[in-house]
């Protein structure tokens, strides 16, 4: 793998891990039960794009 294919994965996993942080926080800041903000938590962390991307658009959507 090239160099500037190295720093662009590198820079993709930053981007993700720093989504899911953002992603975590938001469900810890919403206006859910403990259970429900610990089930969405543990979602995100486990599948990363996929759970980052369904609380994108479900749990945003239901937190409001």
């Amino acid at each position: 793998m090239s160099d500037s294919m190295t720093y662009l994965a590198i820079a993709a996993a930053v981007a993700l891990i720093a989504a899911n942080l953002l992603a975590i926080i938001s469900v810890f800041k919403s206006e859910r039960t403990v259970g429900a903000k610990a089930l969405w938590a543990i979602g995100i962390a486990v599948f990363p794009i996929l759970g980052l991307l369904f609380w994108l658009l479900v749990g945003l959507r239901r937190a409001r």
